[in-house]
């Protein structure tokens, strides 16, 4: 439920021009990227193969891609029950949305303009 209204919050921020549609393109990108990590590390860990390292996962969330996370958490019942994880990966999307609520402020928004023109510039 958290993710998906992340999600409209999102998707209403750049359909009224807010946010540049590419951070909603990341944010997909990096939820179903952390998604299938989520899936493929839950798969080792009942064959006892190698592990993703829990700093990747939360490097993950941190980077955008917590809705995943947690998607993957609720349906694959992986990473749920740990609490000093649960800890961490709840600090992890606060600072994400903490950023996300930056890009908001005239600071944030003059530096993602700042950052697309250097890109865009070249």
């Amino acid at each position: 439920m958290a993710a998906a209204l992340f999600f409209v919050i999102v998707v209403v921020s750049v359909y009224t021009a807010r946010i540049p549609s590419f951070i909603l393109v990341l944010y997909m990108g990096v939820s179903l990227l952390t998604f299938i990590v989520y899936a493929v590390d839950k798969s080792a860990a009942r064959r006892g193969a190698w592990r993703t390292r829990e700093r990747t996962l939360h490097l993950l969330s941190l980077a955008g891609g917590w809705p995943g996370a947690l998607v993957a958490q609720q349906t694959l019942r992986h990473k749920s029950r740990k609490r000093k994880f649960r800890v961490v990966f709840r600090v992890t999307v606060l600072l994400n949305c903490g950023g996300f609520a930056w890009l908001f402020t005239p600071n944030g928004a003059a530096m993602l303009q700042s950052l697309i023109d250097r890109v865009i510039g070249g």
